[in-house]
């Protein structure tokens, strides 16, 4: 990828500088979101179930939580704000009129959304260790992970959306995507303990379990350096392929 730092970090500064008028309206519901379901199930439903795995619920609850609040910050950034960008405000054709290419847009909106991620993940991060339930120093190896999810996200997201004919087609990515990564991917129940046999191996494909698992093994909540590496692993191949499926759509969109 022929990407020229300055003028990517350039396309992030631009989105920095937009975001800093209505960050109020865009953090309030993708971070709050992970923050109302620890307090209603992790702090609600958890006082009904006496132990998971040696924790409290809630404890068992917060690193899943903090990837999905990673997921939320990428997720939003590359699917409506990408597709408003390119095909209603034209902005990517006006910065093509610039020395900036299509892979200095491309790498300056995932490192921007990357960026989001790490901001909604750390900082919902932050809450959960002030609730108690960041098994600290142990559980500062989650801070890596949050901008690897954010990577993930951004780069599945992005690859969709630069794909897509109509904005509608954006509520079949949440409702039938994320929603269900949200609810089965180890956030709310082990799926060790639910699933066996080729069940399991296909729960290997979501997206979400990697980020969450990884987090999982920061809290000290089981898994191992050869799952965490298969895990890594996973997230890098998948960010690598969809950001080069990405790459050939964004500029098949605007080098006509």
């Amino acid at each position: 990828m022929s990407v020229s730092v300055p003028h990517a970090v350039s396309v992030w500064r631009r989105n920095a500088a937009m975001y800093r008028r209505t960050w109020w309206l865009n953090i309030l519901p993708n971070f709050f979101e992970p923050v109302l379901y620890l307090l209603s199930i992790g702090l609600g439903v958890g006082a009904y179930i006496t132990e998971m795995g040696g924790t409290s619920y809630a404890a068992f609850l917060a690193p899943g939580l903090v990837c999905v609040a990673a997921m939320n910050g990428a997720s939003f950034e590359v699917t409506y704000n990408i597709f408003v960008r390119l095909t209603f405000e034209k902005q990517y054709d006006a910065m093509l009129t610039t020395p900036i290419q299509p892979d200095d847009v491309l790498f300056g909106e995932i490192l921007w959304a990357v960026s989001r991620a790490a901001v909604y993940g750390t900082t919902f991060f932050i809450v959960v260790a002030l609730f108690g339930l960041a098994p600290l120093p142990r559980a500062l190896l989650m801070l890596p992970v949050i901008p690897l999810a954010g990577l993930l996200f951004a780069a599945i997201g992005i690859a969709f959306s630069l794909r897509i004919p109509t904005i509608e087609v954006f509520s079949f990515y949440f409702t039938l995507f994320l929603t269900p990564l949200f609810l089965f991917s180890d956030v709310f129940f082990p799926l060790k303990e639910r699933l066996s046999g080729g069940w399991l191996w296909m729960a290997e494909a979501l997206p979400l379990l990697h980020p969450v698992r990884l987090a999982r093994f920061a809290f000290g909540q089981g898994g191992s350096v050869l799952v965490a590496t298969w895990d890594v692993t996973y997230i890098a191949v998948v960010a690598t392929v969809l950001l080069w499926w990405a790459r050939k759509a964004v500029r098949a969109r605007l080098i006509s």
